[in-house]
């Protein structure tokens, strides 16, 4: 029997290796299970998930077995973005959300995300104790799912929603739709075969959608929004003339943007233009919130509009805590996943590149020229991301020799160092440098 180990971001595994029925129906057994003991049983667990091989199997065998704990579902009746699932959990009076999805993640895996009755991660003990009782349950104790799917679908206890079109129209209302369309903006989505595909079309009619079909290998590409797997969207909009280039992950959580001239655009820069943005532009105020994969654009705008910040653990759920229960303008991670004020305490690719449009348009600026804009007032910033796949003993060798300590990095003088998630080590020529274990992936 696999052991269920939940990362930063849910339970992941391999399709068929141990990402199979029987643990899948171990996870929602237990999570059935804890809902109906310590939270609000008379409530619905909501059910979402993407575009992933047997995804939409999976979300159904979710349901049944949650629904013979007791426990009342409601699945989304399609592939639905996770924060449109996020999005209904408070619009549901929801105990608690499910995805079924692997985000970014190759084709080859899948997972369970957990959300929390606010609409952001679910917390970390509660989590924990999911965990627990998944590993505790084994096969045979899965003979108390006696009901099926479609005897609970005709009694009610499991009903279907859509939740897309409850998201669609939340966005209309968050975004200024009509000056996006008045300004004429010309605007290229990549869905990468995932969950935000067809979305983007419904609110702005002109635009243009490329992998915008199903197909759960994802073209070969991982459905991850940085520049290595977006050369075609690098392409597709200077060649077509568009004002920007959005891109969103999986499960639409994430944003990756292609200025005018092609040029990719990187979550540290969507960052501090959002930051900026709400900032400078909207007049908002609040807490400054990252996670330490983000780099010091957002440490130099705080000290400037005098704003306080706040560094955390790499995952979102580390941000989310923070967003329901402090003023927090905007608070996110290096992987292209940020929350807003005013918004779900949750990622949101679709949002946030909408954003991104409204900014261009009430502005008065390209995508490239509130990057130079950026870059004046902060000083050119240069990112790069690197992992490495290895063993689990290699990496934990390699991090043994850094919690001995390093002086210096590649000639580099270290000034300090963070060591709340990982080593980031800051040099003294204002550089610096994160070494991690993924908690998604074997990196």
């Amino acid at each position: 029997m696999e052991k269920i180990k939940f990362g930063t971001d849910g339970w992941r595994g391999v399709i068929a290796q141990d990402y199979t029925f029987d643990n899948v129906s171990r996870v929602a057994l237990a999570t059935g299970r804890f809902y109906r003991k310590h939270k609000r049983a008379k409530n619905c667990i909501l059910i979402g998930y993407d575009t992933r091989f047997l995804s939409a199997e999976f979300a159904e065998r979710t349901a049944q077995v949650i629904a013979n704990t007791g426990m009342k579902v409601t699945l989304s009746d399609g592939y639905c973005p996770t924060p449109a699932l996020s999005l209904a959990i408070p619009e549901f009076k929801a105990a608690a959300g499910v995805v079924i999805t692997a985000s970014h993640n190759p084709a080859k895996y899948n997972g369970f995300k957990l959300k929390a009755d606010f609409g952001g991660p679910e917390d970390v003990e509660v989590v924990n104790k999911v965990e627990r009782e998944a590993n505790k349950t084994s096969e045979k104790a899965l003979g108390v799912v006696k009901k099926s799917f479609e005897e609970l679908v005709k009694k009610g206890t499991i009903k279907k929603a859509n939740l897309r079109q409850i998201y669609i129209d939340d966005l209309k209302k968050k975004i200024d739709i009509g000056a996006i369309k008045n300004a004429r903006l010309r605007i290229a989505h990549d869905a990468m075969y995932g969950a935000g595909q067809g979305i983007l079309q419904q609110i702005i009619e002109d635009a243009v959608v490329i992998h915008n079909e199903f197909n759960p290998s994802f073209g070969g590409e991982h459905p991850e929004p940085i520049a290595a797997h977006l050369p075609e969207l690098m392409r597709f909009v200077p060649q077509g003339n568009y004002n920007v280039g959005l891109a969103t992950d999986g499960d639409a959580d994430r944003i990756g943007a292609v200025d005018e001239h092609g040029n990719f655009v990187g979550p540290q820069e969507v960052y501090a233009l959002l930051l900026k943005y709400l900032y400078e532009t909207k007049g908002m105020r609040g807490e400054i919130v990252k996670t330490v994969s983000v780099g010091e654009m957002p440490d130099k705008l705080a000290k400037i509009y005098g704003l306080p910040l706040t560094e955390l653990p790499v995952g979102f759920k580390h941000v989310a805590s923070l967003m329901v229960t402090r003023d927090v303008l905007i608070g996110g991670e290096e992987s292209g996943g940020v929350g807003l004020k005013g918004h779900i305490p949750e990622r949101d690719g679709l949002f946030l590149g909408l954003t991104l449009c409204e900014m261009m348009v009430k502005r008065g600026r390209t995508l490239g020229e509130l990057v130079k804009e950026l870059f004046d007032q902060v000083g050119p910033h240069i990112y790069r991301r690197i992992d490495v796949r290895t063993t689990e003993k290699y990496k934990q060798k390699v991090l043994g020799k850094l919690k001995k300590g390093l002086k210096e990095v590649a000639g580099h003088k270290i000034d300090h160092v963070l060591k709340i998630d990982g080593y980031k080590y800051f040099f003294d020529d204002g550089g610096w440098m994160l070494v991690r274990a993924s908690g998604t992936e074997p990196l």
